[in-house]
């Protein structure tokens, strides 16, 4: 039974550690850019984005599809990092072992 209550108080222990690098995700930041720096988006490490920064000099009423693609991507490449930065911070946590599922976020 002491095994037991061993494992649930770590299995707390990582709860809590987990929800300690949730809330230090939404702190830390990424970038990224698209179009050679005309779209710069920044997002949370979670992969919300809480800016975008678009270049005037690339608003271009007759080509409004290129700057939708240019957005798309710096969205997807800021996503992309953040996903990655959690994933670094998970393997910190969990001492590098690899979990059988996906976190949410």
């Amino acid at each position: 039974m002491a095994d037991f209550m061993k494992m649930l108080q770590q299995a707390q222990q990582v709860q809590g550690r987990l929800q300690q690098m949730q809330q230090e995700l939404e702190q830390k930041t990424v970038t990224a850019s698209s179009g050679g720096g005309m779209v710069t988006v920044t997002a949370d490490g979670k992969g919300q984005v809480r800016s975008v920064r678009i270049d005037p000099t690339v608003v271009n009423p007759a080509d409004v599809e290129m700057l939708e693609d240019l957005v798309l991507a710096a969205v997807a490449e800021a996503q992309k990092k953040a996903g990655e930065m959690a994933q670094e911070e998970m393997k910190k946590l969990t001492g590098g072992l690899s979990l059988p599922f996906k976190l949410p976020f």
